[in-house]
């Protein structure tokens, strides 16, 4: 199925590679340039090459190398040895082959004391004789640079990379274990790590590489925070990336003019700022780092005081688009409530969401909730038969509340919750941040796109069902819960959720003319529902004119204050519709 019947003719805007443009910013392209631009300033210098997790070691091995030096030191040289790090770690990795715990370790943990002392005695004997380079993770913990450049890495492409068996973690060699398992080291061990050992260094870098595709990149520290305040201070997006998925399906091939000959897309994550890119362009070239930097960087500026009083420097909120128009179920699942996630993962939040449904042909379902009277030990006891036997088959008809699906239905799924989409159907997830603790109770008897079943996590999820919130509770509670909270000319607004145990508000907006927002002190992200293309402007002119296009995710951040938005091009003096998330205080 390579298109959708009512698509057909759809003619895609959506922007895959939005970018803040830098004027006057200074990128400097490929090998050789880079290679002549360090020349230029290295001169009997100390120069440290810190990088995130992912980058290609033997990438940067192999040029930095050609720096002409007197002394050359490895990550490898001062790390503690694989074992020891291993015995480290094993507290945050746990058994479970897709959960650990968060970590508290520091970059200092890592490093072998006697090694280091060492070599700084080899660095104080050759200072000033030459240049001398200090590669990898730590290596400013080991010396005192006189040049300090960061390679940085995007967590989405670490993933591929991870997929693809390229790339080792942090102090061990584990390219040969499933990416699973290499997923779970980086999320609950290595990124908290190296996260914050990066935010030590923002102020002392002098260049940042980018190798994450093509040529590599750099810029130095001016443009790099120009774009940063630039961005900081504009509406903005981060560059989206897709996923098949075994559920997945066709509708996003067509609205995002993705890849036809792929066999599905089953995820659009428009706005996860921890694992998307930002893209900055300098005289017509992109550069590429971690969005994740901005919020670091500017974490009240974007979130708001209060949100930051709360969450601290983790963005809050996340939209994603599920695609299983002509696809499949998701999974039948549940998330676990805040004290479990506390207890068991190191989570200071948990995962609430809802699925706002952006487009559905006539048989889509949403599976919300449990009938109402069903016996839980039955229910429970079916599961452990469908899941331990290939032949049995889980009766979900027999215990889970079904419900049609309609576009511009919104269903709220707090904590607790089972649920899942059904086919046939595109919903805009509407979430907290943490997005690994799906625990799936039935998969359907399918497998993965590996070929092997998923793992399903019903001795868990089993654990965190709130069992009260049957088809009665979801008719009253999670269904619909639209309240109109104001109208004008040629608009409406609506409260649409999310659940009073959630801690996101979302608004819809259905508007033919201008309407006035304000961000009240939260971070806003919205996502245009219909309508071809509306422009976002500043009341004040704060900012430059910002397009958006139909389906696509964008981040207001706090301290802007006021903005407007109005249909726009092909969308002049049309109906419209965005939904807006924010924080509820």
């Amino acid at each position: 199925m390579t298109m959708i019947k009512h698509m057909q003719n759809y003619k895609s805007n959506y922007d895959k590679l939005p970018a803040t443009n830098i004027k006057d910013g200074v990128l400097i392209s490929g090998w050789n340039n880079i290679f002549d631009e360090l020349i230029s300033k290295a001169d009997n210098n100390i120069i440290c090459i810190e990088s995130y997790h992912g980058v290609y070691k033997d990438e940067l091995f192999n040029f930095f190398k050609k720096i002409p030096h007197v002394l050359f030191i490895d990550s490898s040289d001062y790390f503690r040895p694989e074992n020891e790090v291993m015995e480290m770690t094993q507290n945050f990795m746990k058994d479970d082959e897709l959960f650990g715990y968060l970590s508290n370790l520091k970059m200092e943990d890592y490093l072998d004391d006697a090694r280091v002392e060492k070599i700084r005695e080899q660095i104080a004997s050759s200072e000033k004789t030459g240049n001398i380079i200090v590669l990898g993770y730590g290596s400013t913990l080991v010396a005192d640079p006189d040049i300090l450049i960061y390679a940085d890495m995007p967590r989405w492409e670490i993933q591929q990379r991870m997929r693809k068996s390229e790339i080792t973690g942090l102090g061990v060699d584990n390219h040969k274990e499933p990416f699973s398992i290499q997923f779970k080291r980086g999320y609950f061990n290595d990124w908290p790590v190296l996260d914050n050992h990066k935010k030590k260094l923002f102020s002392k870098v002098d260049y940042w590489l980018d190798t994450v595709k093509d040529k590599p990149k750099l810029i130095d520290r001016e443009t790099f925070n120009k774009g940063i305040e630039k961005t900081a201070n504009s509406p903005f997006r981060v560059v989206p990336f897709f996923d098949p998925a075994p559920w997945g399906g066709q509708w996003m091939k067509e609205v995002c003019d993705l890849d036809k000959s792929v066999s599905n897309y089953g995820w659009c994550f428009d706005c996860v700022p921890e694992e998307n890119s930002l893209l900055f362009d300098i005289q017509g070239e992109l550069f590429e780092m971690p969005s994740i930097n901005l919020i670091f960087l500017k974490t009240r500026e974007i979130l708001g005081d209060p949100v930051e009083s709360r969450f601290g420097d983790s963005f809050p909120i996340r939209f994603d688009l599920l695609d299983t128009m002509g696809g499949g179920n998701l999974s039948l699942q549940v998330h676990p409530t805040i004290q479990y996630a506390r207890d068991n993962f190191g989570l200071p939040y948990t995962q609430d969401e809802s699925y706002y449904v952006v487009d559905a042909k006539d048989d889509a379902l949403v599976y919300l909730g449990l009938k109402n009277g069903i016996d839980r030990d039955e229910m429970i006891a079916d599961l452990e038969k469908a899941n331990s036997n290939q032949g049995v088959i889980f009766e979900e008809k027999k215990y889970i509340n079904i419900l049609s699906a309609k576009k511009h239905d919104h269903f709220l799924i707090p904590a607790g919750t089972i649920h899942c989409s059904g086919d046939n159907s595109v919903v805009l997830e509407i979430s907290a941040t943490p997005n690994l603790f799906t625990f799936k109770l039935w998969d359907w008897n399918r497998l993965g796109l590996d070929g092997k079943p998923r793992p399903i996590n019903l001795n868990r999820g089993k654990k965190v069902i709130r069992w009260e919130r049957d088809a009665d509770f979801a008719k009253k509670e999670l269904v619909n819960q639209f309240v109109e909270t104001g109208r004008g000319d040629g608009w409406i607004e609506e409260r649409t959720g999310l659940h009073k145990n959630e801690f996101i508000e979302t608004r819809r907006q259905t508007f033919t003319k201008q309407v006035r927002h304000t961000t009240g002190d939260s971070v806003n992200v919205l996502t245009l529902l219909e309508g071809k293309e509306i422009i976002v402007e500043s009341p004040t002119n704060a900012f430059e004119p910002f397009i958006v296009h139909y389906a696509e995710a964008f981040i207001v951040p706090a301290h802007i204050k006021e903005y407007t938005i109005t249909p726009h091009g092909e969308s002049e003096g049309k109906e419209c519709i965005t939904i807006k998330a924010s924080v509820r205080f």
